[in-house]
This record gives structure tokens, sequence and C-alpha cells, in this order.
């Protein structure tokens, strides 16, 4: 098409649209002409009754139809069963016509109720086959049969508010006794459209429409039979503008735009549950119907024959309806069954199902093993790659898994990155043999090589024997024996042994000791000395916390610090440890003015925001200057910290606080690191001044390359771990200004030693 045949089509556009909203207005004028026309009994109001529901049904079969070519896909079937259904309606419409211009006065036609019943049919089918409907077979079967208990139920409801006082002859004739149907099954339709809808909100407007057309055909069909019984009905009748207005409701309907697409539906939520109303409204109209069938009761204290056979309908459609909740019930049960004993990340069974397996496996005579496996080093994978990979590179472990094990136990995730494996008596393979088939599968293949992923597990062994007394000391027992090979070097397997469940027990309870050692004072601090090379005076002191055990006597902190650090006791230590150094350095008496004191700080702490109020709060207590106050952090702590961490440190700095870079050397060193960490003092670890004394060349170049280094970054150096004649004069001859170690003095209370020492230099 060229571009100038574009113009026309483009500013004509809007003419279309005009012309659709005054066929509608001119529509409504009409029915409420047609409406006025029979109210008013005019001459031919049963011609022109007739020619309106003709006319606008027709009409609103080309509306369906033109919105079904308009509408995407999704709607596409409700559009062209809609349209079916008012094609129908006009077939109906037209034989009624026809058969009146016959002369028939009531053209009851087994054609004409084969159209209509049609209709009903295909629109049920429609309100099936919209959006908000249920997907599955026996989901739309139990809907229809909400509709067909509501419907059943309210016939013997209408047979009292409306043919009660008819005699038997007026209803004898069995053409008028199924027009009674009508309403039935306008009411199953209006019920399939509330069950259809239910909680969707907000509601689309089509749907609404369609409601309201299906009420005025309730009303319409329920006023013609009442009518019809009583022999009152009259063609061209007010009742008659009931259909031309349901017709219409269908044909405003068309006109709305298809419900907006969900680009990005929320699946984590849940979804809401159904009101009470909705899940009761197939059974509410039921105890009407009861009621109303004692009241309907003849002289003779027998029902009515046709209210007789809707009950029995009825019933059998509850009984249908019961059977389908039941089917249901079971299903929900097998899936809640399955979501409760399954991972849903890798299909394994959880911990709540390897627990009853295993309750179950020690009732039965036969030896029992457990294999706990932790994946080692899994947080990297998360931390460097997302969660999502993690999940993935889960999942991909468990099927490995999954293989190697076969049929020889029975393996299930625990949560996080521990799985469990049972071996009962049934399975002769060894626990130690599955164990290495486990770490064989485990092993990375090429792909994960190349992707610097390494998976590998620690694997503990537990077999269950007289020192058990249920199901949970064999799993403790199998705990113990994986972090045992997580000590070992990971990627290996250890069995519990009565030592290592010793050790174990050992350990908890020292851990029970440690959350008590604060609160009650256990522990205590000795501070060692650091001293100037050239002088020997004293210029410092690092404080080294102590555990006064009450039952295993004095511990160090290579004894019990792991321990916090593991267990998060240790911020709570250290923050008691800067209370204590600041209140003792503030009563040393005569001590000079460069005299400090130095708090090992844990990484922990390190990354915690309040670590700046809680040195500040322990100077502003004591009394002491921020200068005289030296925070010795190690290498590690310092380079996994993040900008955070680092921001915290110039603070630090900014108050006076000292910063010192703890056992330089041994850490992940990066030289970029030392410009950005705000120190002011390095201390050459200990184990390279150690071997000064075996004349190692490495070691004495190592010392003397640190102290150069920092002197480049005017940072004060100490030699740590200085304990002979020899060492002190290799350390001085290097150019170390201070140092610290049992040459010098050991750790002591209060330091009368060393405070005399800075008496007599001072």
């Amino acid at each position: 098409m060229p571009p100038q045949d574009l113009k026309p089509a483009t500013a004509a556009h809007p003419r279309p649209r005009r012309r659709r909203h005054g066929g509608l207005l001119v529509a409504v004028g009409g029915v409420l002409l047609l409406t006025i026309w029979l109210a008013a009994a005019l001459p031919g109001a049963a011609q022109v009754g007739g020619l309106g529901s003709l006319l606008v049904s027709g009409w609103a079969a080309v509306a369906c139809a033109g919105a079904a070519r308009r509408h995407p896909a999704t709607l596409r079937r409700f559009w062209t069963l809609l349209a079916a259904t008012m094609g129908l309606a006009v077939l109906g419409q037209a034989c009624w016509a026809l058969r009146r211009l016959t002369g028939d006065e009531l053209p009851y036609l087994p054609l004409v109720a084969a159209v209509f019943t049609a209709g009903i049919v295909t629109g049920t089918a429609a309100l099936l086959s919209a959006l908000t409907a249920p997907r599955s077979r026996v989901g739309r079967a139990r809907i229809v049969l909400d509709g067909v208990i509501v419907g059943l139920a309210l016939v013997p409801v209408g047979w009292v508010l409306l043919f009660r006082d008819l005699a038997p002859a007026d209803l004898a004739d069995p053409v008028r006794t199924l027009g009674l149907l009508y309403p039935v099954l306008d009411l199953v339709q209006l019920t399939v459209l509330v069950a259809v809808v239910g909680m969707t909100r907000p509601v689309w407007r089509p749907m609404t429409l369609v409601a309201g057309s299906l009420a005025a055909r309730v009303v319409a069909d329920t006023a013609y039979v009442a009518l019809v019984a009583r022999g009152d009905y009259v063609a061209g009748h007010l009742v008659d503008a009931c259909w031309p207005v349901s017709y219409l409701l269908i044909v405003v309907a068309t006109r709305y735009p298809p419900p907006p697409a969900r680009t990005d539906p929320d699946d984590t939520a849940d979804a809401p549950l159904p009101p009470w109303w909705q899940v009761a409204l197939p059974y509410l109209p039921v105890g009407g119907a009861i009621v109303a069938v004692v009241l309907a009761r003849q002289p003779t204290g027998q029902a009515p024959h046709l209210l007789f056979v809707c009950m029995m309908a009825l019933l059998a459609a509850l009984a249908v309806r019961q059977g389908l909740a039941a089917t249901q019930n079971l299903r929900l049960v097998a899936r809640l069954r399955r979501l409760a004993y399954t991972d849903q990340l890798t299909g394994l069974p959880n911990r709540l199902m390897f627990t009853r397996r295993l309750r179950q496996a020690l009732r039965v005579e036969g030896p029992v093993a457990v294999l706990m496996l932790d994946l080692d080093g899994f947080k990297q994978v998360n931390d460097r790659f997302g969660h999502a990979a993690g999940d993935s590179l889960l999942t991909s472990l468990a099927a490995r898994m999954r293989d190697a094990v076969d049929a020889d136990g029975v393996i299930a995730r625990l949560g996080g990155d521990e799985f469990a494996v049972l071996v009962d008596g049934s399975r002769p393979v060894a626990p130690e043999r599955l164990a290495e088939r486990l770490l064989d599968a485990l092993r990375p293949s090429d792909g994960e090589e190349h992707a610097g992923v390494h998976p590998s597990a620690s694997i503990g062994i537990a077999q269950y024997g007289p020192q058990h007394a249920s199901h949970t000391d064999l799993l403790r027992d199998a705990d113990i024996a994986m972090y045992a090979a997580k000590a070992a070097g990971k990627s290996a397997y250890r069995v519990c042994t009565p030592e290592l469940r010793e050790a174990a027990v050992s350990r908890a309870e020292l851990i029970a000791d440690l959350r008590r050692a604060v609160d009650e004072g256990q522990l205590h601090l000795d501070f060692q000395p650091i001293v100037d090379l050239a002088t020997g005076a004293v210029r410092s002191a690092e404080a080294l916390v102590r555990w006064r055990h009450p039952r295993l006597g004095l511990l160090s902190p290579a004894r019990f610090l792991p321990l916090a650090e593991e267990t998060g006791l240790i911020v709570q230590i250290d923050r008691w440890v800067i209370h204590e150094a600041c209140r003792a350095a503030a009563a040393w008496r005569d001590r000079p003015a460069e005299a400090t004191v130095a708090v090992n700080i844990a990484a922990a702490h390190l990354r915690r925001p309040d670590l700046i109020a809680t040195v500040t709060a322990a100077t502003a207590a004591a009394g002491l200057a921020p200068r005289m106050l030296t925070l010795e952090l190690t290498e590690s702590a310092l380079i996994d910290g993040s900008e955070a961490v680092l921001e915290r440190l110039r603070q630090l700095r900014e108050l006076g606080i000292r910063i010192s870079i703890d056992d330089f050397g041994t850490g992940y060193s990066s030289l970029s690191y030392l410009h950005r960490i705000p120190a002011t003092e390095l201390k050459i670890d200990r184990s390279f001044v150690a071997r000064l004394d075996l004349d190692d060349d490495r070691a004495y170049a190592t010392v003397e390359m640190v102290t150069r280094l920092a002197g480049a970054f005017d940072l004060s150096v100490v030699a740590e771990g200085v304990e002979t004649e020899r060492q002190h004069a290799a350390v001085a001859a290097i150019g170390c200004v201070h140092g610290q170690g049992y040459r010098y003095g050991r750790p002591g209370g209060l330091m009368q030693l060393n405070l005399a020492r800075i008496r007599k230099t001072a």
C-alpha cells in the first residue's frame, strides 16, 4: 500500500468507533421502546416482542463472533462458544416466532426445546473456557455439579412459592412440566459463572455483564413458566422484554477490551482461600429444598411426583459431588505427603522422611549405619556464582550421589549442603565402600574444573550399637565423625570411634562452660610487655585473655578462643577484654605518655557496626585517652573486610585509636591493602623470628624486608616471639625498633615488673 493511502484510513479510524457507540445507543433505545410498548399493551405487542428478541439476539451473535476475532487466542474459545449460544438463541426465537404466526398460542415444539437446551450447553461450555475457570476436567465437573445441585435444590422452593396452589391437572401436560427445567438450567449457568469468577479481583467487566444477562434470563424464564402454569400468559406480555435485555447485555460485554496480560505473575504469593459462601454455595439451597419438600406434602402425606424426582436427582448429584471431593482430598493428601517428605530442590527424601525410615530400620534386627555428608566449601560457590548457580550445582550433585548410592542405601537431603545415607541390614554393602563411591562421584568434572568449582565432601560414618539409646544418638555420632573428616583435610571419610565421641562431648561441655565464663568472672587478663630494643624500656603491653576454668584450671587462649569464634561468643569476650584492658591501663601508675595497651580484635567483631561505640565507651568509662589504645587485627581479617570495614578503621584512626596488623606475613598479604588500611604498626610473626636462631637466611631476609616495608609506609614495627639473646641481637641488628617475647617478660597480671621498667626509664 502506498504511504499516501494510509492517511484516509487513519483519519477514518474514529468513525467506526462512533458508529459502534451510536448503534449501541440505538439498540438501547429500541429495547427501551420495546419495553414501553409491551408495558402499555399496544397493538401488535406479540409481534413486536418476537421481532425485538430476534434482532437483538442476532446482533449479539455477530458481536460475539467479532470479539472472537479481535481478542487474543486465550479468549477466542470463550467468545466463539458464546457466539454459538447466541446463534442458537436466534434459531430458537425464529422457530418460536414462526410457530406463533401459524396460530399456536403456546408454541411448545421439541425443536424449540432442543435448540434452547443446546444453547444452555454451549453457554456453559463458554463459561468453563474463561480464563479464571479450572483447567482440569475434575475441576470443571465439580463446578457443573455445583450448578446442578443449586438448580435442583431450588425446584422445590419454586414449587412452594409459585405452583403450590395449582391443581394437578394444570401441570398434567408433560411439555408444560418440562418447561420448569428452563429456570433450573439458567440457575445452573449462573452458579457456574459465580464459581468461575471466584476470588478474581478485579472482575473482568464482561463477566459481570454476562452474569446480568443470566440473571435477566432467570427472571424471564421463571416468570414465564409461572404465568403459563397459571394460565395468565399472553404473547406480548411485559416479561417478553427480559429476553432482549439479556441479549443486549451480551452485546455490551463484547465492547470491552480483553483483560491485561500478566507479564510478571507473582508465583511466590499464596492463592487466596475461597470465602465460606463459595465453599457452601452448592449446599446452602439444599436446606431450603428439604423445608420446601416438607411444606409441599399433599394431604395424603406424599410429595408431588415432580418434587420426588427432583430430590432423587439432587441426592444423586450430591453423591457424585461428594465422590469428586473425596477423590480430590485423597489426591491432596498424597500431594501434601510428598511435599512433607520430599526435598523440593533435589527431589530426595528430606530430614523428616530420613528420620522416619531410620527409626523404622532400628526396630528391625540387623546392622544399621548412617553416613553424614557435608559438602566442602559450598558457601564459596554461592558467594562467587550466586544462589541460583548454587541450587543448580546442588541438584546436579544430588543426582550424582543418588546414582552412586543406587539401591544400597537411602540418601536424603537434611538441609543446606548436608546429606545423609541410611544403610540397613537388607543392604550388605559396607558403609566405608559406600563412602568411597560417594567421594568418587563428587570428583569435579572437566567443566567444573574449568569453572573453578571443586565439589567434595566430608563424610562421617556411625554404626548403631549398644552405646546408642535412640536414632538421635546415631545421628550425633555420624555428625561427630563428619566434623572429624572435615578437620582432617576434607574430601575424606571417618568412622566414629569412642575417642572421637569423648572428644566431641568434652568440646560440647567446654562450649557450655564458656557461655558462663564471662558472666561468672572466670576470665582475666595477663599483659605481656612490648619493649624498645635500644633502651629496654616498656613502651606498650598486649592484653592476653586467660580462662580460670573451675574444673580444668588455667586455659590458654588457643584452647577456647577458636570455640568462641565458632559459637559467636568471641564478640562478647572481645567487649569484656576491651573494657578491662582500658580500665587496667588507666590504673597503671607513673606510666610515660607513650605507653599504650594493645587488644586483639576478632574478625567477627571487626565486621560489626557497633565496634566504634564499644571502643569509645570503653575508653571514656576508664578515662583513658584514645591514643593510648591499640587494636591488633590479623591480616586475614583485614583482607576479608569490606569497604564498610575499612571506613570503620578510618573512623577509629580519626578518633586517635592506633591500628596494628598482627602476625604480618602469615595471611593473604596484599601490598595494595597497606595503602588502604589506616594502620600505624606491623607485627612480624613469631614464626619468622624463631628461625633466626637457625641462621636461616630466608627468615633473616623476610624480617629485614618487612622492616623496610614498614619504614616505607611510615609504620612502626614489632618483632614478636623474641625468646633468646641471639634473636634479640638479630632483630636489633636488622633495625626493628620494638620487640615482644619471653626475652623481655612473660605475660603477668598488672605488669608489676614492666611498670618498674617504665619508672626506671622515665
